[in-house]
């Protein structure tokens, strides 16, 4: 009684949040124009803003000119500051917690900075604004009524300065989460920020094993179908609506869905779960789904972060330039640059998307600047191979678990193509008819990518190497990543991630 007294409360409040969103969904660039003000006058009085003169910057023209597009290894020297408790650098007073994030292009770590606003207005905000979508969708939520799953990373020092935290996103949003909701998160604290993670996610199918109220879930897919598989082994259930019966959404981000989506209805067969995509990165809550049947993000623009986008043709330019939120256009791809009240300045995260709608914006993520395949004149991305792959697994009746592709150069007299390493959950019966089928469809969603392979004139038909289970995870380990942050890089421009895997590969 108590509980569905509080479901109705947060029904309510979630309601009025949800007139805030609606406002901003159709009048951005007013509100876009006041974050702009906001941060720099926040951060007039910084080591950045003094350097850049903050003071003289009156438009947003006058912003995009004021400095260069930065990127994480131009602000690592402020950063490696503000962890050692340096003031006034990047943003105003001192930064105690940092982002981890090992991203997709190297092994070597990110921090970025979470300021006490940047996480309140920004991650945890973002959170609110998908519940109260998700309210506002669902009639019949019930999320403040039973329990939500909690898959989150560990926090640590910052050496050499005690004051500072580190961890990834999602275990900082754990330590920060307002008292009103941690009744409805499950498991314990302490489980979910345990530093092992292989222990940990054993620990948590042993608890949720018995979970019966489970009503929500999220996190990256890989990992889930892990948790998934643990929990059916220990129960001996079917799928995992035997475990959880009254689950209803699932919240999705990190990776594209898309290759995932048969497996997931298999662990959750009904047609009453809804899936949610949401975009929040180290960097930034930016992005929800609108509405189940709508897989478009709306772009979040009331929440500390002003946004620019940098069209294809600038990403390799040594100057680049952007392009205002009322000048993009549907259909193409952006680098989305981000300011945000962190002290993230002109930033690139790397991350790719494209509009699908104006007033509302509505987005989706293609890739990263830095994923693509382009050893030929091809131009293919990863929204390309993320649809090939799933249609072709449709088609066969095919599970994958994760996959990697990349350049197979020309040697001597032979032709260039593309190399596929796929971790497959059910393998095909014929692995040259899946990847026959594989490139006919990689060559339906992509002209450049179909006009090389015409006749196999400039390009010979993929290359298919189905990996043994676990090789990805063992790949993981070996480079130290395996936490809920990491993420197989889809696709390279170069080979050594290919060449790395296939080394363990030989080596087993």
């Amino acid at each position: 009684m108590i509980r569905r007294s509080i479901d109705h409360g947060m029904r309510w409040y979630l309601a009025q949040r949800y007139k805030r969103i609606h406002h901003y969904m159709y009048a951005p660039l007013a509100v876009q124009k006041s974050w702009l003000h906001n941060l720099i006058t926040s951060a007039k009085q910084t080591e950045w803003g003094s350097q850049y003169d903050f003071t003289q910057i009156k438009t947003r023209k006058d912003f995009a000119k004021s400095m260069p597009i930065q990127d994480y290894e131009s602000l690592k020297p402020y950063i490696d500051r503000m962890m050692l408790g340096e003031k006034d650098v990047l943003w105003h007073g001192e930064t105690r917690w940092f982002s981890k994030s090992s991203g997709t292009t190297s092994s070597k770590s990110k921090y970025i900075p979470v300021t006490a606003q940047n996480l309140r207005t920004c991650h945890i905000k973002g959170t609110w604004d998908t519940m109260s979508m998700i309210y506002h969708q669902l009639p019949h939520a019930t999320q403040f009524r039973y329990k939500t799953l909690l898959m989150g990373g560990c926090v640590n020092p910052v050496e050499g300065n005690s004051r500072a935290q580190t961890g990834d996103v999602s275990a900082i949003m754990i330590k920060h989460m307002p008292f009103v909701a941690r009744p409805f998160f499950t498991p314990d604290f302490e489980t979910a920020l345990m530093s092992d993670f292989e222990k940990k996610l054993d620990v948590k199918a042993k608890l949720l094993s018995k979970e019966k109220d489970m009503v929500m879930i999220g996190g990256v897919p890989t990992w889930l179908i892990v948790l998934f598989k643990k929990i059916l082994e220990l129960t001996g259930k079917h799928n995992m609506l035997e475990v959880w019966p009254k689950l209803q959404v699932y919240t999705h981000g990190g990776v594209s869905f898309e290759p995932y989506k048969s497996q997931f209805k298999e662990f959750l067969p009904s047609e009453e779960i809804k899936y949610f995509e949401i975009y929040n990165a180290s960097e930034g809550y930016f992005g929800m789904q609108h509405h189940p049947k709508d897989e478009d993000m709306v772009l979040l623009m009331d929440s500390g972060v002003y946004y620019e986008f940098l069209p294809q043709s600038e990403w390799y330019k040594d100057e680049k330039e952007t392009i205002l939120l009322e000048e993009i256009e549907l259909g193409k791809n952006y680098a989305l640059v981000i300011s945000t009240n962190a002290g993230l300045w002109r930033y690139t995260t790397g991350d790719t998307i494209c509009f699908t709608s104006k007033f509302p914006f509505k987005f989706k993520v293609t890739g990263r600047v830095n994923q693509f395949v382009n050893a030929f004149g091809e131009e293919v991305i990863v929204e390309n191979t993320d649809k090939a792959l799933a249609k072709t697994c449709e088609t066969m009746r095919v599970k994958v678990a994760d996959y990697t592709v990349a350049p197979k150069y020309f040697e001597g007299n032979e032709k260039g193509g593309h190399e596929w390493l796929i971790e497959f959950k059910t393998p095909p019966d014929n692995l040259n008819n899946f990847a026959l089928l594989l490139d006919q469809n990689l060559q339906k969603l992509n002209s450049d990518y179909e006009a090389k392979r015409f006749k196999d004139l400039a390009l010979l038909n993929l290359k298919l190497t189905s990996l043994p289970p676990g090789t990805f995870s063992k790949w993981f380990k070996a480079n130290g990543r395996y936490t809920t942050q990491a993420k197989v890089p889809r696709l390279a421009n170069h080979r050594r991630y290919v060449d790395d895997i296939l080394q363990i590969l030989q080596s087993q």
